[in-house]
């Protein structure tokens, strides 16, 4: 470590070592940004399971796409059958949609998980990032910028990486994958850090 024997050097040092008290960084997706990808991290993040208002959640197929049943002209219920269907014009049907009464989506943790999973790791780049700034190479809030970008990394990977739960079979086929984390990409590249400082 770097001996200090210049006042203006020293002075630089106890500053950024009182910044330390002053700076701390927040990981996840914030409400701020997007609120719908709050939600759907919330819902993987603690699993939920999602009733029906009236008698029936309509899952949509891959032939609905994105698309709601009044969206279609023509949809109906066949008999005995817990589907939304078109009549595809040779005497057979088309499901557009399955009909539930609920659904479970079950607990997948990507942030509390990496957070248990990494931290003696992040422990120590703290350190190694405090050195850094005890040698004034880094300030205080670079080190929480560092420390930000590493963990929203790691929770990143751990988005890409998990297979457990997996997906139901109509959800890898509406999606045409079965991670059950990645459909866009979105939510992933919606999980991002703050650094936030407390003058107070």
């Amino acid at each position: 470590m770097e001996y200090f024997d210049d006042t203006t050097n020293l002075e630089e040092l106890e500053r950024e070592i009182n910044e330390l008290n002053r700076y701390a960084v927040e990981i996840g997706v914030f409400g701020s940004d997007d609120s719908f990808y709050q939600m759907i991290a919330g819902v993987h993040e603690f699993g939920m399971q999602i009733r029906a208002k009236n008698k029936y959640l309509a899952i949509p197929t891959k032939e609905a796409g994105t698309k709601r049943p009044r969206d279609f002209d023509g949809l109906f219920k066949p008999k005995g059958k817990n589907v939304l269907a078109l009549a595809d014009g040779n005497g057979g049907i088309k499901v557009m949609f399955i009909l539930k009464e609920s659904v479970n989506i079950p607990e997948r943790s990507f942030i509390r998980s990496t957070f248990d999973e990494n931290e003696r790791d992040w422990s120590e780049f703290i350190e190694d990032q405090i050195e850094k700034l005890l040698s004034l190479e880094i300030t205080a809030e670079q080190l929480f910028e560092r420390l930000g970008a590493l963990i929203v990394g790691e929770i990143q990977k751990k988005m890409t990486d998990i297979r457990t739960p997996a997906n139901a079979a109509l959800t890898v086929a509406n999606k045409g994958s079965s991670n059950p984390l990645i459909d866009t990409g979105e939510l992933r590249r919606h999980v991002t850090w703050k650094v936030v400082r407390d003058d107070g």
